[in-house]
């Protein structure tokens, strides 16, 4: 039976951190100059075809249709760029209705790099590039893992980070901040059952959050008191290592010499 679905459209606003949602200006993009580069990509136009291509910040972008990016990408590859640096995806969900799927290109040969760009509807494939990049496969698997995007052809299409029954895809930004009630609950159901909910609690997803009160995951250190009880105020002493005189002479935490300045 599955668990209720939970609507998470703008869960992010929610949380207290506000900087989060800080949208930074777009760079201007800029003509490619490079003539290596420029002639590539004049190739690779001709050959596959090209939607745009720009620089930013003397990076060469080029953007091609998903259908065609295995294409243009296997064009690349027989060109000299032979080294696949980095290949994932960006959730432009909410304001494109789409995910950006990006190849970063290195041609040790000619010394240049060029990033290649794609985009496709959220249940669409994009085409496997694991026969033509081993490296790839472990990629593809994470943007399968984070994102939900399938990679067509992929020879073992699996989570690699999220375990196997992971429900949701943590790289989404409409999942939440701190995870959502299934998150919460994962490792308590996994590791000791549903019975011990009540008796171990939801595990603390927030991990900016402080609480000098909570006996569960903080130590206070001087007011320590028995794990899961009412904090107290009155100190309790430190010690600092048991006096064994065979290792050091005796120690008086009160008698303490800070020097000015070192030796």
């Amino acid at each position: 039976m599955f668990r209720p679905y939970t609507p998470k459209d703008d869960v992010q606003r929610k949380s207290y951190y506000s900087d989060r949602f800080y949208v930074p200006k777009e760079i201007a993009k800029e003509p490619i100059t490079d003539d290596q580069l420029t002639a590539d990509i004049d190739q690779l136009a001709q050959s596959v075809g090209v939607i745009e291509s720009y620089a930013l910040r003397s990076q060469a972008i080029v953007i091609v249709e998903a259908a065609k990016s295995k294409a243009a990408l296997a064009a690349l590859q027989a060109q000299g760029y032979t080294m696949l640096m980095e290949m994932s995806a960006v959730d432009f969900l909410a304001s494109r209705g789409e995910f950006e799927i990006f190849y970063q290109l290195l041609s040790v040969t000619k010394n240049r790099r060029i990033r290649v760009k794609t985009a496709i509807k959220e249940g669409q494939a994009i085409d496997s590039v694991s026969d033509l990049w081993r490296s790839a496969n472990w990629s593809e698997r994470e943007m399968y893992d984070m994102f939900g995007i399938i990679a067509s052809g992929h020879p073992h299409l699996s989570r690699i980070l999220m375990p196997n029954d992971w429900v949701g895809f943590p790289l989404r930004k409409t999942y939440p901040l701190q995870g959502d009630e299934f998150a919460q609950w994962y490792e308590v159901d996994k590791i000791y059952g549903k019975e011990f909910r009540e008796k171990i609690g939801a595990e603390n997803r927030d991990a900016g959050r402080v609480d000098r009160d909570d006996t569960r995951n903080f130590a206070r250190v001087g007011f320590e008191v028995p794990f899961d009880t009412e904090p107290t105020d009155e100190p309790t002493p430190i010690s600092y290592i048991e006096k064994r005189k065979l290792l050091y002479s005796d120690f008086d935490p009160n008698k303490q010499k800070v020097l000015e300045k070192r030796k």
